[in-house]
């Protein structure tokens, strides 16, 4: 029974997960094409569709920019109609990067594949298998993040 759950563990950690990371890896290349921006600029997406409007130094942090590199990732997500910069109201000399309802839209689009394709695996799980998995997915999402800043 150990060596089963062994040879499961091994082929999630060595086989599953770091497959499914490059495809997703793959993907965000693909959509980051079509939106004509780069990879990262598409993790800035996400970020800001995840945690709303951000400082430009914060979304550096998050997608592990300097801050030239950062305002270089907003000025081309500025020109691609994804985000603008807006005043933050609690602090008007700070400035806020939000995303446009055209990339909101744009970025949606070029997921809505993925999205129903998903969906379509999970129709026949349980609620308790999709418990397991999100409960997988939030753990794996902290260690990943644990182990970037770790090797930082």
């Amino acid at each position: 029974m150990a060596d089963d759950r062994e040879s499961l563990l091994g082929e999630l950690t060595r086989v599953a997960v770091p497959g499914w990371a490059i495809r997703v890896v793959q993907l965000n290349s693909v959509v980051a094409a079509r939106l004509g921006v780069t990879d990262t600029d598409v993790q800035c997406l996400h970020v800001l569709d995840l945690y709303g409007p951000a400082t430009p130094g914060a979304l550096a942090k998050r997608v592990n920019l300097t801050t030239g590199a950062a305002t270089r990732m907003i000025d081309r997500l500025v020109a691609a109609g994804c985000v603008r910069r807006v005043p933050d109201p609690g602090d008007r000399r700070r400035v806020l990067v939000e995303p446009t309802k055209e990339g909101v839209e744009r970025a949606s689009a070029a997921y809505a594949g993925l999205v129903a394709r998903t969906r379509e695996d999970l129709a026949d799980f349980s609620d308790d298998e999709l418990r397991t998995l999100l409960r997988f997915m939030t753990a794996a999402e902290r260690s990943t993040a644990a182990e970037v800043q770790e090797l930082q």
